[in-house]
């Protein structure tokens, strides 16, 4: 099978220690880019989009700024792309520097995490900017402020529908829990923790993601991590039908950091494809014609 592109990694220039967490028996570490790079190509992966955490320091703490992420991808400039990220201040010299950082080879935006309201200032001059740009952005969702990590949202993704609603052009990626919970009509409406959960059970079509993909054609899907894998894998007959339905907006990627780190989703739409359950379009738009066509990988 031909290699697939990973729109979605974490690396460093130097691999970077993190603490443990009690009772959790795995190395927590950022990998250098090397380790990184060997790591995904063992799994068939032929090229990877580096996140950057922004211009100063990453939003979720030890992150690549956009200059480490450049370099990065200078360094083996045929396996690493990069989107760039921005520090949540100076909303009017948004453009100016989402500008600079595309001169300089960033791909999109992403991933954006900044933990305010979707239609904050700050938020709403980067989409404007981003649109204005021809920068496709993914976004990190966290259910409010204050809570963990992400752009904002309310139950049902009033404020992603009033984003995609505002800015037609924008190429928008939804990633993370809040986003793909919302792939099902009986998704928690309460509850941090709740709203940040892995679904579970079938899926009860309707949901808010359903609906605003059929409805937004700028609405794309990143599939990395847990949380892209569980919104398809949770239940097969309705994930197949997903990403028959939406395969030219869908992009396969893993979300990983370092070679401890693997998600069941490649193996999923390898084994389908092979079954005839995934037709070969699907798989081939999903895992590399999609980033060759919307980011020019």
């Amino acid at each position: 099978m031909k290699a697939k592109i990973d729109m979605h990694v974490h690396c460093a220039r130097q691999r970077i220690e993190m603490p443990s967490i009690p009772g959790l028996p795995v190395e927590r570490y950022i990998a250098d880019w090397r380790e990184l790079a060997a790591h995904l190509r063992a799994q068939g992966i032929g090229r990877a989009v580096l996140m950057s955490g922004g211009e100063t320091s990453g939003a979720k703490g030890q992150m690549n700024t956009n200059e480490d992420s450049c370099a990065i991808a200078a360094q083996m400039p045929d396996f690493y792309a990069w989107m760039c990220n921005l520090d949540a201040k100076d909303p009017d010299a948004v453009k100016e520097r989402l500008a600079r950082y595309k001169a300089m080879g960033a791909v999109g935006v992403g991933e954006l995490a900044v933990n305010e309201w979707m239609d904050s200032p700050f938020l709403t001059a980067v989409f404007a900017a981003a649109e204005e740009l021809e920068l496709p952005v993914t976004i990190h969702m966290s259910p409010r402020p204050g809570y963990q990590y992400g752009v904002c949202d309310r139950p049902g993704l009033p404020l992603l529908e009033q984003t995609l609603r505002r800015f037609p052009g924008l190429k928008l990626l939804g990633h993370s829990q809040v986003f793909w919970l919302e792939i099902s009509a009986d998704c928690p409406r309460e509850g941090d923790a709740a709203r940040s959960g892995m679904g579970k059970g079938p899926v009860v079509p309707g949901g808010s993601v359903e609906r605003l993909m059929y409805t937004y054609p700028n609405l794309y899907g990143d599939l990395s991590a847990f949380s892209g894998s569980c919104a398809i894998l949770r239940d097969e007959a309705y994930g197949l039908a997903f990403l028959e339905a939406f395969s030219e907006r869908l992009f396969f990627a893993t979300d990983a950091a370092n070679k401890t780190q693997t998600f069941p989703l490649a193996a999923f739409l390898d084994e389908s494809v092979r079954a005839g359950k995934l037709s070969e379009t699907a798989w081939r738009n999903i895992c590399f014609e999609n980033a060759h066509r919307v980011f020019g990988l």
